[in-house]
């Protein structure tokens, strides 16, 4: 009776484990399958997260080139003409030969479709605190407005003042013929 009683109680004792198991086993499987959501959403919230800032660094990266074949476009499509996409740039320098030396180097680095030097100008202006007279050779560059800083880097590297005076102004209105010239004489980077 003894042989009985403790094989019954093994089996009693082995199904209530195993309905334990069984129940700790849907459990777990709920438990897991609401973890394995998470990590999925989580995942698919990471993904279009870096798929957006990735998207949000190249259109910033390709912003110049973009612009400038959006403007292209709009030229070809309505036979008009952006206003800003150019700009003239004025350059003081102390004598002729520095502005050509100047004007040359720009050219050549294809900054400028075009660029005026005037003779002689009679120039005031404050240094250090005094009105100074002085007379100066005028440059006008004409370029792309997208071209203003790199222009603006190499004469400052090259230029004899200390502080040279590198103004440029937006192009409201042209020649259409003029503005597709210097599109050909301007590369694009």
């Amino acid at each position: 009776m003894d042989g009985v009683r403790s094989t019954l109680f093994r089996i009693i004792s082995t199904s209530r484990t195993l309905g334990m198991k069984i129940v700790a086993t849907k459990r777990m499987d709920l438990l897991l399958l609401r973890c394995l959501k998470e990590v999925l959403l989580n995942s698919a919230c990471r993904s279009v997260l870096l798929i957006t800032c990735l998207f949000l660094v190249l259109s910033v990266a390709m912003y110049p080139g973009l612009y400038s074949i959006g403007v292209q476009l709009h030229a070809v499509f309505t036979g008009s003409y952006v206003p800003g996409h150019y700009s003239v740039v004025l350059i003081n320098s102390p004598n002729e030969q520095a502005a050509k030396d100047i004007g040359r180097a720009v050219m050549e680095r294809r900054l400028a479709a075009s660029i005026n030097i005037h003779s002689r100008t009679a120039t005031m202006y404050y240094w250090k605190g005094e009105i100074q007279d002085a007379s100066e050779i005028l440059m006008l560059v004409k370029t792309k407005t997208s071209k203003i800083q790199q222009v603006v880097d190499y004469v400052r590297s090259v230029h004899p003042y200390a502080n040279p005076e590198v103004l440029s102004f937006p192009v409201e209105h042209g020649s259409l013929a003029y503005m597709k010239w210097m599109d050909e004489a301007i590369p694009d980077d």
